[in-house]
């Protein structure tokens, strides 16, 4: 029998009545062993949720502001969790050892990673399967980053001993002992990280919306949903907004050829989508697999005649961005002209010194910097085969009263990426989207 690692997020695992549904969907399968839980969501648009309350409590040590009663609200939530499911199952130990070691300054990461321990703790119970604490199976190196051959080892033992077990997402631990997470978000992480190792032929990551979505409901109105999407297509959208997974999750079952299915926990029999490593359909009506936008980038332009012809010139200018710890985005150029698009964040309290270097460096004609860009992608892998898919966008752009500040379309005619300014992107999405999809 086939095993599925299936991941639950925090709106699904929001109180009593979502740790049922969860629990349905669980033992609907059998090949559902491994199960990746979050810590508990918002149960209304004005709650809060629990690792925002975790965060809030180790900063009023911080500062010195008794928790008491703010942590009681902690506690109470997953109590009144364990009381509405019945269960018989005391975890004031926990709660009181988890409040001590944050009095204790025991760190910012380990509080945050309660949230996901305690939940787990509780799902484990109630669907009667082995807990496996993620700090025994999932680690960083001492720099901080994840050490992934020795969790995928440690972690491929430890599945082998369990039939069927849960596991807390978002943290692991260091070296010394001390808990790390990963980023917001990280639950999708650990459930991919879970999937390599068991050797899993699928990944279901449950959340409260049916799969990705061609564009933002927020800025496009009912757009339709997308039945599958590859990975490279993934990685393209994730990293320009779209959010429904966490983009550094899909690399631990990109390389082990495992597909992921994003699913709805409060529409279970919806198909959601389907994220593949490779696949020759699309729909030829659409071409285009999705839409999705970023602001906040900032363009630097050097200028300088027979730049062209001046060996490691633009190596220099690069140079300069990595001495300051500055990635880039693009580099829309010209013969005479370089254009470096990168993060505005990342500028701060740097500008005027990376201005200042490169002209040491390269001695351009002229250099500025000019904010408020946002990048536009357009991805799909039809585009490759339907003539003038350019054009259609580019059309749509300018009939939308639109100015393009950038044009950047890699070989693989998987993406095109537009830069425009930050208030056109919501007005250049929809353009598009209507161009596209009829």
């Amino acid at each position: 029998m086939g095993i599925k690692v299936v991941k639950f997020g925090g709106s699904s695992l929001a109180d009593a009545e979502h740790f049922r549904r969860v629990a349905d969907i669980v033992k609907a399968d059998p090949k559902r062993r491994f199960v990746v839980a979050s810590a508990p969501g918002k149960r209304c648009s004005a709650d809060t949720k629990v690792t925002d309350m975790l965060y809030r409590c180790y900063d009023m040590v911080h500062n010195r502001e008794d928790i008491t009663e703010y942590y009681a609200q902690i506690a109470e939530r997953y109590n009144s969790i364990i009381r509405d499911l019945e269960l018989d199952f005391d975890i004031s130990g926990e709660l009181e050892y988890i409040r001590n070691a944050i009095l204790h300054h025991s760190g910012r990461d380990f509080a945050a990673s309660r949230g996901e321990y305690l939940n787990s703790l509780i799902l484990a119970k109630f669907l009667h399967y082995d807990f496996i604490d993620a700090e025994s199976v999932i680690f960083f190196r001492d720099n901080g980053l994840y050490d992934e051959e020795r969790t995928n080892r440690e972690m491929r033992m430890e599945l082998q001993k369990h039939e069927r077990a849960v596991i807390p997402g978002f943290y692991g631990v260091m070296p010394n002992g001390t808990i790390k997470t990963f980023s917001r978000g990280g639950s999708d992480i650990t459930g991919s990280i879970v999937a390599q190792a068991a050797d899993a032929e699928l990944y279901e990551n449950w959340t409260d919306v049916s799969g990705f979505l061609m564009a933002d409901p927020r800025i496009v109105d009912d757009p339709a949903p997308i039945q599958s999407i590859t990975y490279r297509e993934l990685r393209e959208l994730s990293y320009m907004g779209a959010s429904v997974l966490h983009e550094e999750a899909i690399f631990p079952v990109r390389n082990a050829g495992i597909p992921i299915n994003i699913r709805n926990t409060n529409e279970p029999t919806a198909d959601g989508t389907m994220i593949v490593a490779s696949t020759a359909e699309y729909d030829s009506k659409r071409i285009i697999t999705g839409i999705a936008g970023k602001k906040g980038f900032s363009v630097i332009t050097i200028e300088k005649d027979m730049m062209n012809a001046e060996i490691g010139f633009g190596r220099r200018v690069l140079d300069v961005l990595e001495d300051h710890d500055i990635s880039f985005e693009h580099l829309p150029s010209g013969v005479d002209t370089m254009s470096v698009i990168v993060s505005s964040a990342h500028l701060e309290g740097r500008r005027e010194r990376v201005i200042a270097t490169i002209n040491k460096r390269v001695r351009p004609d002229s250099i500025m910097i000019e904010d408020g860009l946002a990048l536009l992608a357009v991805v799909g892998r039809g585009m490759v085969k339907a003539k003038g898919t350019a054009a259609r966008v580019f059309n749509a752009i300018s009939k939308a009263d639109v100015n393009i500040r950038m044009i950047d379309q890699g070989s693989s005619e998987l993406n095109i990426i537009i830069g425009v300014e930050e208030h056109d992107l919501e007005k250049a999405q929809r353009a598009i989207y209507a161009e596209f999809v009829k």
